[in-house]
């Protein structure tokens, strides 16, 4: 399910998810990185929990949501650490959650702990009107794998699944972005991480399906968008 080829500057930024995650960002740089997301009107800013309270305040008014991280970046926290963070996460104004599936535990096939988990995540997300967003971290996992996490996570009600956080040996590669696609439900919509730098790499994970991509790189990506609108999509 290919999305159509973008045609004006919202079509690709309202793709973006700006991502201020990286452990050494000083306050002063995710302010910054608020300022960025909200001047070039993304999808989300995606930031550290512990940034979550601020960067609602900046935003507040913006029409770009908070987004954070939950089970981040491994997906080894029990069940319940990762329900409290996205319950704690959402009462401090958090809108959209991207959390880590169980790694450990769909390698090792226990696949009906995986669901019931992703079930009980996608549950409390929607309850507070918020968005959930599963990351497989695909560089760890099988082909077959890949599909199961797919099957699993359509199942639980999740709003995207994702391709990786960004800290793995690899991130988002266009064969798993068509996989994920083939074998998500309809009502699953698909997210890259890691590696989308440029125009020309938004515009092929758009045609390979995604819905949306996290980005460092924003500002580049989108400056080049609005040169080549401006020249008329050449």
């Amino acid at each position: 399910m290919e999305l159509p080829a973008p045609a004006t500057y919202l079509d690709l930024a309202k793709m973006i998810d700006h991502s201020l995650l990286r452990p050494e960002l000083t306050e002063e740089q995710v302010f910054e990185g608020c300022r960025v997301a909200r001047h070039y009107d993304v999808a989300s800013v995606t930031v550290r929990p512990g940034d979550v309270d601020l960067a609602v305040g900046w935003m507040e008014g913006g029409g770009v949501p908070v987004g954070s991280v939950a089970g981040f970046p491994h997906g080894s926290q029990t069940t319940a650490t990762k329900l409290y963070e996205a319950r704690d996460l959402l009462r401090r104004g958090a809108k959209e959650i991207d959390m880590v599936l169980n790694i450990g535990k769909l390698l090792s096939r226990q696949f009906q702990f995986v669901e019931t988990e992703l079930a009980q995540m996608a549950e409390a997300c929607h309850e507070a009107g918020a968005v959930l967003k599963v990351i497989f971290e695909n560089a760890y996992l099988t082909g077959e794998l890949k599909i199961i996490a797919c099957k699993i996570s359509t199942r639980a009600g999740v709003d995207f699944v994702k391709t990786s956080t960004g800290f793995a040996p690899t991130g988002a590669t266009l064969e798993d972005l068509r996989l994920m696609r083939a074998h998500s439900g309809p009502n699953v919509r698909i997210k890259a991480a890691g590696g989308v730098r440029t125009l020309e790499r938004a515009l092929e994970v758009r045609e390979a399906g995604c819905s949306r991509f996290g980005a460092t790189a924003t500002i580049s990506i989108l400056e080049d968008w609005k040169k080549r609108l401006a020249a008329g999509g050449q």
